[in-house]
This record gives structure tokens, C-alpha cells and sequence, in this order.
């Protein structure tokens, strides 16, 4: 029997091991047993169940029921946390919201999506407020109005009364979130994202992670992203604690790791490259990291972070569009993504749709025999959804190559986007910003080689009328419009765009070098 036949639902017929059940077994046993650690207050079982019932309770009263869908744009904290499995439990469907976005952005996604409530930090609250200037229907909630003190771990109540979580009828294949991704020209697409997608990306984390009884995970990730979300249920697997904190700090990373006795952690977004550039003094001599998971680290680059962090790299590759994990390195191959999941096939494919040779570039096209690992649909495009998803086939728009061996190698991506610090960055929204810029024509954004892992944004301007405007005063008017990964670095003048028949900047006869452009960090 493979190790993971106990947890993983091989058949369609195993739906009694899809999420909900799993997340309800865990809530209602070992009540003792730390889930999390939060700013070095432990949460048991007990806590984060009676928290839960608390949600639940406040969604009853307001009417929300199983199937309506509620926006949450929160930091990382237990409330947060305990606010996504009581709306798993109860059926509702989550809309996180990337706590970056400005009002623009914001508004964007509800006025797609259409979600009943939408539940934010204070934080975040003017930005919302404003997002839902033209969207009366939508009610804002605070996220301190659902369970009062129990915001902030320091100041909540030690001990709740004993509560038992209620458990809706869902389906796996139920909506859980809608997880809004950015991974074309146009504008955010939203997945639909089941109950058992969660559950299978889950399974995935902890065997890309090899996590074992008694580790401490690092919880840094945004849970808008599902490099977060997927972490959550990982605890009801494993017999593992997360330790929790609100966002990565480099100033702070070792700090917080050798305090949590964290284990593990997810280095998404370069967060490693960021590492690397910290004095060599700053890692302590010892510490209890022993593997490192994610994507990112070059074969070029693997070596020296071997030395400098003394834990295992396991890098991998996926997309939220497929239950986010496809293969993973366990064989320390630099470079490589490594091989498929068990339940996956990949296939590297040619403009023919044919297979490419062992060494050769081809697009990374996926498929499966478990039911529903793929997204059912992008939400309200079915343009991009058949671009996406055909013959039970996904195509995932990434270039890769294989080796003799079996291992893969991420070579970029098709699409027009950008990797940003472990975000997608669509041009398309760049764009549409900046045209709305006084004295812009045309405006075309580029991704270029970072210094710090994955890519930085490089933006060509157009100027109407005028010789060139000040790029400067454009950089800083376009902080207020974007979130902060989507603000580009480099800027450059152009005199005009070649366009193609259709009107659109051929991108591909733009220089990708940014030595000459204006750099917002240095002025």
C-alpha cells in the first residue's frame, strides 16, 4: 500500500475523505492538541472549535447559509484562520481578498463575484469602503463584530466554553472559495476552487514539505494566496502545529523560526533570495529548519543556499487552476521541479499538441484519473475556461523540458504575465491603470529578471502631447492605484509602440534589459 493511501481519496467513490470530513473529525477530537501558535500564544483544539461555533453562530443570525459566497480581506491571525473552517464546515463560499489591492481592485472582484458580505480588517476598512462606493448590496462586516476580544491572540479569553462545530451536507465537489488569479493579459480570473481540490493540495503540501509527527510548519504565506490556504488543513493530516505570524520580515524571520521550534518553511515569492542578501551573521548557528519547500531556486543558485541555510530545498511546480501542486523534487536535483504527483500525469506538448522529445521545450499540459482535481471553471469566462481546460486535459500555458531521468525543468511562462514576489501580476491590469494617467497614450508592461527571485515589472510609457512626463510623479501615482507587487520597478519613454492589425503592442520587439530605465528604488 503507497504511504499516503490512508489520507488520499484514490477513488470517487471516497468522499468521506474529502475535506469537510476531515476538518470536522479534527475539530471535535483531541481537544488538546496545539493546532497553531500565534505570536507565541498556542491554540488547542478546544480554542480554535469553540471560536468556530462562535462564526458559525454569528453566520446563522445574519441568515448566510450553505452556498452563499462572503469576501474576507483580513491579516493572518487565529480568528482569520478559525473564520475559513467555519465557513468550510457551514458550505459557504469563501472570496479571500489579496490585502494588498487598493479600492480599484477591490472593487473589481465584487463586482464580479457578487459576494453577500464582505469581512475586513480594520486595516483594510477604508479601501473597502471606498471599493464599495457604486456596490450598496454588499454588507461590511468588521472582522472584531464576529467574535469581539478573540481578535488578537494576546488579548483573547484563555479559556472558551465547550462547543461542538456544526457540519453542513456538502458535496466535494461543493464550491469552498473563489481564489482570484491573475494569470493572463486580461483582467483577474476567479477558480472555482471545490471542497476537494483543497483537500487534494492540502495532501500535496504535506508531501512536497515530508512533514512528520511533532513538526512545527512556518505560516507566513497570505491566506488569500493558496500557498496559504492550502496549509491550513495540514494540521488535521499530520499530527503537526502551524506557527502562525502575521507576514514575512527578514529583520525578524530567525527570530521567529528558533522562538516557533519551526521546522519547515514555504519559500514562496523568493523570500530565499531575500535571505541571501541579509548579512551571513544574521542566521544563528544553529537552528531547527530542516526542509525548505517551494519554488524558485535556480540550479545556479542551489549550492550556496544549501551552505548558507543548512536545510534540505524541495522545490515543486503548480497552479491554483489544478489544485495547486504537479510535481516536487525529493531527490535534491538542482534545479528541477522534480516529478509528478502520483495521482498526476504531465505531459510536455508541442504547438502540434503532440508530445516533444526527452530535452525539448514543450507546454506543461496535466491530467488525471481522480475526479475534480481540476477547477470546474473560471467564474463567467468561458473563453478562458475552454483555453484552459480541454479533453479533461489542463494546459497550463508553462514551458518546461525533461531529462533523461524523469525530472522537469520550469523554463517560463506563455502568457503575458509576470511572477512577482510570489504573485501573479497580469500586464493587462498594469496597463489599465496607467492609462488612466494624465498624458499617457499607450502604455505596455514587461517582465524582466529580478535581482531578488522571479521577476520585477519594467513599464513602457507613451506620452500624449508632451515629450516625456515625469515618471517619477507616475510611479508614485500609480502606489495608490495597485497593490504593491503590481507597482513596477522600472520605467521607460517610448516614441511609439509597433502594434499588430488588432491594435496591441508587439511586446515581444521590447527590449527585457532595464539598465537604461528609470528604477523607482534608486530614483
Amino acid at each position: 500500500m503507497h504511504p499516503y493511501t490512508r489520507y488520499f481519496p484514490v477513488r470517487a467513490t471516497d468522499d468521506c475523505l474529502d475535506l469537510n470530513s476531515v476538518l470536522y473529525a479534527g475539530l471535535t477530537q483531541a481537544s488538546s492538541r496545539h493546532l497553531m501558535s500565534f505570536e507565541g500564544v498556542d491554540w488547542d483544539v478546544a480554542r480554535v472549535s469553540a471560536l468556530v461555533v462562535q462564526i458559525q453562530n454569528y453566520f446563522a443570525e445574519k441568515g448566510v447559509i450553505a452556498g452563499s459566497r462572503v469576501a474576507v480581506m483580513a491579516r493572518n491571525d487565529p480568528l482569520h484562520i478559525a473564520l475559513i473552517y467555519a465557513m468550510a464546515l457551514s458550505g459557504i463560499v469563501w472570496v479571500p481578498i489579496n490585502v494588498k489591492l487598493k479600492a480599484t481592485g477591490i472593487e473589481y472582484v465584487l463586482q464580479h463575484c457578487k459576494p453577500r458580505m464582505l469581512i475586513v480588517d480594520s486595516a483594510f476598512e477604508s479601501e473597502a469602503t471606498l471599493a464599495c462606493t457604486h456596490t450598496t448590496s454588499i454588507e461590511i462586516v468588521a472582522i472584531d463584530a464576529i467574535a469581539g476580544s478573540a481578535h488578537g491572540s494576546d488579548t483573547a479569553p484563555a479559556v472558551f466554553a465547550p462547543s461542538t462545530p456544526r457540519r453542513a451536507d456538502v458535496d466535494p465537489q461543493h464550491l469552498l472559495c473563489i481564489i482570484y488569479t491573475s494569470g493572463t493579459t486580461g483582467p483577474p480570473k476567479g477558480v472555482l476552487f471545490s471542497h476537494r481540490m483543497m483537500r487534494i493540495a492540502s495532501e500535496s503540501a504535506r508531501i512536497v514539505a515530508g512533514v512528520r509527527t511533532g513538526d512545527r510548519l512556518f505560516l507566513w504565506e497570505p491566506l488569500c494566496h493558496i500557498g496559504g490556504a492550502q496549509m491550513l488543513l495540514v494540521p488535521f493530516l499530520d499530527e503537526v502545529t502551524l506557527v502562525a505570524v502575521s507576514g514575512f520580515s527578514a529583520s525578524k524571520f530567525w527570530g521567529q523560526v528558533i522562538s516557533g521550534r519551526c521546522t519547515h518553511v514555504h519559500y514562496l515569492g523568493g523570500i530565499l533570495d531575500i535571505l541571501m542578501r541579509q548579512p551571513a551573521s544574521d542566521k544563528p548557528a544553529t537552528h531547527p529548519l530542516r526542509v525548505g519547500w517551494g519554488a524558485g531556486v535556480s540550479a545556479s543558485a542551489w549550492p550556496a543556499m544549501r551552505e548558507r541555510f543548512g536545510f534540505a530545498l524541495r522545490e515543486c511546480y503548480g497552479m491554483t487552476e489544478g489544485s495547486s501542486f504537479a510535481t516536487f523534487n525529493q531527490t535534491d536535483t538542482p534545479g528541477s521541479i522534480g516529478r509528478p504527483m502520483r495521482w498526476l500525469k504531465v505531459e510536455l506538448l508541442g504547438e502540434d499538441d503532440q508530445p516533444v522529445p526527452c530535452g525539448e521545450l514543450g507546454q506543461i499540459v496535466l491530467s488525471s484519473e481522480v475526479q475534480g482535481i481540476f477547477m470546474s471553471a473560471y467564474l463567467d469566462n468561458p473563453e478562458a475556461t475552454a483555453k484552459m481546460l480541454r479533453n479533461g486535459k489542463l494546459y497550463t500555458g508553462d514551458i518546461a523540458r525533461a531529462d533523461a531521468e524523469g525530472n522537469y525543468y520550469f523554463v517560463g511562462r506563455q502568457t503575458d504575465s509576470m511572477r512577482v514576489r510570489g504573485e501573479n501580476v497580469s500586464a493587462w491590469e498594469i496597463e489599465r491603470a496607467v492609462l488612466n494617467y494624465p498624458g499617457i497614450r499607450a502604455a505596455a508592461a514587461v517582465g524582466v529578471t529580478s535581482e531578488v527571485g522571479e521577476q520585477e515589472v519594467l513599464l513602457y510609457v507613451n506620452w500624449q502631447g508632451v515629450k516625456d512626463g515625469s515618471l517619477a510623479a507616475l510611479s508614485q501615482w500609480l502606489a495608490d492605484k495597485l497593490a504593491s507587487f503590481q507597482v513596477p520597478r522600472f520605467y521607460a519613454t517610448v516614441d511609439r509602440f509597433e502594434l499588430t492589425p488588432s491594435e496591441r503592442v508587439r511586446k515581444h520587439l521590447l527590449a527585457r534589459d532595464p539598465t537604461t530605465a528609470w528604477d523607482r528604488l534608486t530614483g
